[in-house]
């Protein structure tokens, strides 16, 4: 017997996320996912008369896979994988992970190889088809989130099949805000920072890239950014953890970086490129259910009253131009019980220890976006 939150999961990610339609082509790709799941999308993809596509990874074949990496086998790959993409209308990526420390013993220079490569995949991916982002949840998740596998499938669930249309309102007022702003400020323990976002744009997403969602990002203009920030959400890049990552800015460029744990790995990362060191992307988090880390970024990024700095890559929509290899999404997490803090854009408070200030804003509280209190008018 199927779960029936399986059919409720598949829904969001049809109708809400990818929106098929009639005829489309959906590659559909899987790491450390129960056949179950992956049949009843397949099956729910076949009622909207789509097209499914399947290809199944598992992380530790990933990893024998990418300890002997060549360039020539890589480019190969790449070209296989990009004619594919390109026959693509929509993508759906679900991601488990038994070890999430999978690949912290892959070689540092062929990690940073193979994502170069494979970078016009992700790239055409992005930009040209409906695509939509996701983990599974694994015993390993569950217990990053300290919580019993039982419940955290329960949080999963709940969380993944959020009503996301109820955060409109709010990403809209946030969105127009974000772009008629042109100063940032950031005030918290450890971070006084400065920057632009002033003709960048923005976008908001609401569980249409990513599940599960609630953010709303820009870029700081490239050189604009000035000061220190201290990110108090630990977290995995590569397969390696840092924690308390310190970042100091000079014209836009990180020129120092400190971490608790794994500094001398934290710098190579951020040498893999000239643009590895500069921001491509700010975002404002705010998923209501999502309240404390648990060192994957999917769900890291959205906790309710939190941002985050990417150093590395912009997107083609909210971006500065900014190229690199790397996209590394860093977070800092702004309510009482995590130290506070402030952002301010162009002089005006904007939202204190982690809730928004202006009226409009507030709907992206998470009172309101659990349907437990209203908006001032």
């Amino acid at each position: 017997m199927q779960d029936p939150r399986y059919f409720d999961l598949c829904k969001v990610l049809i109708d809400h996320s990818t929106k098929l339609k009639t005829g489309d082509r959906v590659l559909i790709e899987v790491t450390d996912v129960p056949d179950e799941f992956l049949i009843t999308l397949i099956r729910s993809i076949r009622n909207r008369k789509a097209h499914p596509f399947v290809q199944i990874h598992h992380s530790r074949v990933g990893r024998e896979l990418a300890l002997a990496a060549e360039k020539s086998t890589l480019e190969l790959s790449r070209d296989l994988e990009l004619q594919r993409m390109k026959n693509m209308d929509a993508y759906i990526a679900i991601r488990g992970s038994y070890n999430i420390t999978e690949n912290s013993d892959v070689p540092h220079e062929l990690l940073a190889l193979s994502s170069k490569i494979f970078r016009p995949v992700l790239d055409w991916r992005i930009n040209h088809t409906r695509w939509v982002v996701l983990r599974w949840p694994t015993p390993s998740m569950a217990q990053l989130a300290q919580m019993s596998t039982e419940a955290f499938e329960d949080f999963f669930f709940r969380v993944c099949t959020l009503d996301y249309a109820r955060m409109i309102p709010g990403m809209k007022a946030l969105k127009e805000l974000m772009e008629k702003t042109d100063t940032v400020e950031i005030k918290g323990p450890g971070t006084s920072l400065r920057f632009s976002i002033r003709g960048i744009g923005a976008v908001a997403c609401g569980g249409d890239r990513n599940i599960p969602d609630g953010e709303v990002f820009t870029s700081p203009v490239r050189d604009s950014v000035e000061g220190e920030i201290t990110f108090n959400t630990p977290t995995i890049y590569q397969g390696t953890a840092f924690d308390r990552v310190q970042l100091t800015f000079q014209k836009g460029r990180i020129v120092q970086a400190r971490s608790a744990i794994n500094e001398k790995k934290l710098n190579q990362i951020l040498d893999s490129d000239e643009g590895a060191r500069y921001i491509g992307e700010f975002a404002l988090g705010f998923n209501p259910h999502i309240l404390h880390p648990m060192r994957d970024i999917l769900f890291d990024e959205k906790i309710a009253g939190s941002f985050h700095l990417t150093p590395g890559q912009a997107y083609e929509q909210g971006g500065n131009g900014n190229k690199s290899q790397i996209h590394w999404d860093l977070v800092c997490i702004q309510r009482k019980d995590y130290g506070g803090g402030e952002i301010w854009f162009d002089g005006k408070l904007i939202r204190k220890d982690g809730l928004f200030v202006p009226p409009a804003l507030q709907k992206l509280n998470p009172d309101y976006l659990l349907g437990k209190k209203k908006t001032k008018r």
